[in-house]
This record gives structure tokens, sequence and C-alpha cells, in this order.
């Protein structure tokens, strides 16, 4: 049996370093069907954002739920795979942190915290940092600003 007091504190470390106030995640929807994997490995993506908070603001992350995998990663490259930059330039992502504690029903303390991925491409004016919910599921679509491969 796993030791959850190093867990448990941790996590208690992290609410209390974050503002007063708990995140609510507001895009999650536990009835969203899992998304088809193409042949090359990534999500097969049916729609563009029109929100341009979605993925961009930590109330409304990119909900790609690894549900039990151990590599809470995978399902990350499985969605940024999907996508290349406005002008179907290649992107690359990389996780600059975690944050933003937040309620969760399917992680085994309770708890989820989610992740910021800086996304770059060539000729890119502005940064772009997105954030990913491992947790929960949720409509899976292209943010504003990126296309479908």
């Amino acid at each position: 049996m796993i030791n959850k007091l190093p867990y448990l504190l941790l996590i208690s470390a992290l609410l209390y370093s974050c503002s007063g106030s708990s995140l609510v995640i507001l895009n999650a929807n536990d009835k969203t069907p899992v998304p088809k994997i193409s042949e090359d490995g990534a999500f097969v993506l049916k729609g563009y954002s029109k929100e341009k908070r979605y993925g961009t603001e930590k109330a409304y992350p990119i909900n790609v739920f690894y549900g039990s995998s151990k590599n809470d990663t995978v399902n990350v490259n499985r969605f940024m795979k999907a996508l290349v930059g406005p002008h179907g330039e290649p992107l690359t992502y990389t996780k600059v942190s975690t944050c933003c504690p937040f309620t969760s029903k399917h992680s085994e303390m309770g708890v989820g915290i989610l992740d910021l991925y800086n996304v770059t491409w060539p000729n890119q004016k502005k940064p772009l940092l997105l954030y990913f919910n491992n947790y929960d599921k949720g409509e899976l679509l292209v943010p504003v600003g990126l296309k479908l491969k």
C-alpha cells in the first residue's frame, strides 16, 4: 500500500501557496466521448474553438484526461500532434510549470493540478501559453489561432 501522507502534504502546500479562491474548471464534462486516435498517434479533433479563453485561461483548460495512464503527458502529446501553427507551421511545445490546484474526482487525492505549456512555431509574433488538465474530460477543440494538421 502506498503511503499517501507525502502526497497529501504536497497538495496541502500547493493549496496553501495559491490564492485564497479555489479554481473551478468550467469546461470539464464527464460525458464527453474519448476521442479517436489516428494512425500517426494524434487525437482526431473535430472542431475549432470559438472561445478565446479555451486553453489560455486556468478555468478553461484543455481537458485531456489521462485516466489510468502512468504517463500523464501521453494525451497532451496526442493533442498537440494534431495541430499546426496559423499558417501550417510545425509546433514545438514545452512544459513550463504546474499550477492551480482544483478539486477533481478523477484524482486519487481529490485534487488535480494544471500543466502549463509554451507553444511555439517559426516566425511567431506572440507567445502562446496553454493550460492542460490531465484529470478531467472535456470537448477537445483546436485553440483559437492554431489549425488542424
